[in-house]
């Protein structure tokens, strides 16, 4: 047994026992074969609560300063992703993006699970916001279904900045598989990548019931530190902190 199906082992029945979480529509996930979660991003364990409940092993991309923190703390975050074989994926985009969605397309032609999550940041306030075409292009490249997936209560649970979920009302809904075959070959093509992404949105905003943002969440974040109301780490580990803050 391997340590994902290990921790799976162990760790579900705790998981379920402390939050009770609930998910329903996990029959939209296929017992085997290729496909694409797309989910909406609320909180860290956003990628523990989701493998935790489901029948499948699946994958997720991680934020590359997952595997390079220094001390004890980054040596164990470091190893727990490496053990359940996050993908680490740098956000500032280039050679080092491309580089994580050839991962996903290699795991998703093993016939595998693949996870994504299209806002590219956390939510910074429970709301959606705009997703960014690398799942319109991971759809159109593996001819992977995308089902859609809406973490429910997790903002509320987690927030920005706090470290053990609360124990509230956590579940998972599963949305029907999106076919896109209909576009392939055309993977190049910007305006139909941003169709694509657009309909994953619509998707998870009708799924989740969460008041959608067109603009990227890593921008409302940035906007936000600069207005002084946002507290946490901005992509590319700069961690904002207001000055009442003792942190």
């Amino acid at each position: 047994m391997g340590f994902y199906q290990a921790l799976k082992a162990t760790g579900s029945p705790l998981l379920k026992a402390a939050y009770k979480p609930w998910i329903r529509g996990k029959e939209n996930i296929p017992q085997e074969g290729p496909a694409i979660l797309a989910s909406n991003h609320n909180a860290v364990w956003d990628s523990i609560f989701l493998p935790m409940m489901l029948d499948r092993e699946v994958v997720f991309m991680g934020k590359a300063d997952y595997f390079t923190g220094t001390g004890v703390k980054g040596w164990a975050t470091k190893t727990f992703m490496k053990a359940v074989g996050t993908i680490p994926v740098d956000r500032s985009g280039g050679r080092a993006s491309e580089a994580a969605l050839n991962a996903g397309l290699a795991r998703l032609s093993q016939g595998e699970l693949f996870g994504i999550y299209p806002e590219g940041t956390r939510s910074p306030d429970g709301r959606l916001y705009r997703g960014k075409t690398g799942v319109a292009r991971l759809a159109l490249l593996s001819g992977a279904p995308v089902i859609p997936v809406a973490m429910i209560g997790m903002h509320d649970a987690q927030p920005i900045g706090q470290r053990i979920p609360s124990r509230k009302n956590i579940g998972i809904l599963v949305g029907e598989p999106l076919d896109f075959s209909r576009y392939k070959g055309l993977d190049q093509d910007r305006f139909v990548l941003r169709a694509i992404t657009d309909e994953i949105m619509y998707n998870l905003m009708l799924l989740s019931g969460q008041t959608y943002v067109d603009m990227y969440a890593a921008d409302m974040k940035a906007q936000m530190a600069q207005d002084g109301t946002f507290e946490g780490p901005l992509p590319g580990g700069t961690t904002v902190v207001s000055p009442e803050s003792d942190n």
